[in-house]
């Protein structure tokens, strides 16, 4: 169904002269289809019938006057168990779902720590279908709980990442100028994704070449490097005289004046190899660890909280007195 057809649609179901059609359900039915297509085929009749189970369930709750389930619930729980089979086939080297266990279950929750609680929830609910089914004959899911590490375990880049990347948006001219506004802020600045989609050009010094980036209490001051991107994702903007005030003006928002979708901005650095949040969470860490976690917090209008969690649980050598590195030669050699 294309824009004009929706639209008609919803002038005329809206002024009750027509009824609706059924264009939602069967893209739902075509989103959780892709999902269970994309399972690795020793595992896909499992997570089927387990999808089969939740519309069944939903009908029921629809008659009963219960809450049922939403189609993005359904859909999200999907590529949860899409995600686990294709992690289970990879890098567990298993193509049965009975040969599933608790460290399998483990090293997969741990691999999205913020999503444990909903993962966990979800694994929960298979592996008892599974079982019921004799699909299993253990649920490896029990026992484990929604609470996780307290520290930060994502990936971060090394130096010789970092250098490329930082070579590649201030030298490579083919590198699209909003690839380059939020890798660049990112690394060196922490800036998140919301921080520079929601960057107006009321927002910019240019006599002080500063910028005020989300809920910082003090403008930012950028660097030459960064600068520069700036003033060329700038001339960007200027190039598709837009009346948009947004520094970062994609072809769907240049008409309007809202700000770039969430989607666009996640996808923007896909050419790097790198997500937003790898690059800006190697900035964090490095200032967490470098200077004082609260005064980090302070600047970037985080909470204190938020800081601390990147932490490292040991020192650097380098940072010990002559002799503290004695002393732990001496307790290595021992």
């Amino acid at each position: 169904m294309g824009a004009l057809a929706r639209a008609l649609e919803t002038f005329f179901t809206g002024h009750g002269m027509a009824m609706a059609t059924d264009q939602a359900e069967r893209l739902a039915a075509g989103r959780r289809q892709r999902r269970i297509d994309a399972v690795p085929e020793t595992l896909r009749p499992a997570v089927d019938a387990f999808a089969d189970l939740m519309m069944r369930s939903r009908e029921r709750a629809r008659r009963a006057g219960t809450r049922p389930r939403s189609d993005s619930t359904v859909e999200a729980a999907l590529a949860i168990m899409r995600d686990l089979a294709r992690f289970l086939a990879s890098e567990r080297g298993k193509e049965d779902w009975a040969l599933t266990d608790v460290h399998d279950v483990e090293a997969f929750l741990a691999g999205s720590p913020k999503a444990r609680k909903r993962r966990l929830v979800v694994l929960g609910q298979f592996f008892r279908f599974a079982r019921s089914r004799k699909i299993v004959l253990v649920d490896p899911s029990h026992g484990l709980t929604s609470r996780g590490v307290s520290g930060f375990t994502g990936a971060t880049l090394t130096l010789d990442q970092q250098r490329v990347l930082f070579r590649r948006w201030t030298t490579d001219p083919v590198v699209h100028p909003h690839e380059a506004l939020l890798g660049m802020l990112a690394l060196l600045h922490s800036a998140s994704s919301r921080e520079v989609k929601m960057l107006q050009t009321a927002d910019l010094d240019p006599r002080a070449r500063a910028a005020r980036l989300g809920d910082r209490p003090h403008p930012v001051p950028l660097d030459p490097a960064s600068w520069a991107v700036l003033e060329r994702c700038l001339a960007h903007r200027e190039a598709q005289r837009t009346d948009n005030p947004h520094v970062m003006v994609p072809r769907q928002t240049k008409s309007g004046r809202g700000q770039a979708s969430t989607a666009y901005v996640s996808h923007v650095l896909d050419a790097c190899g790198f997500p937003p949040r790898m690059i800006r969470c190697t900035r964090l860490l490095d200032l967490g660890n470098t200077m004082d976690p609260k005064l980090v917090a302070a600047a970037l209008g985080m909470d204190p909280e938020a800081t601390m969690i990147y932490l490292a649980d040991h020192v650097d050598t380098g940072r010990l007195s002559n002799q503290s590195k004695t002393a732990g030669e001496v307790t290595c050699r021992t």
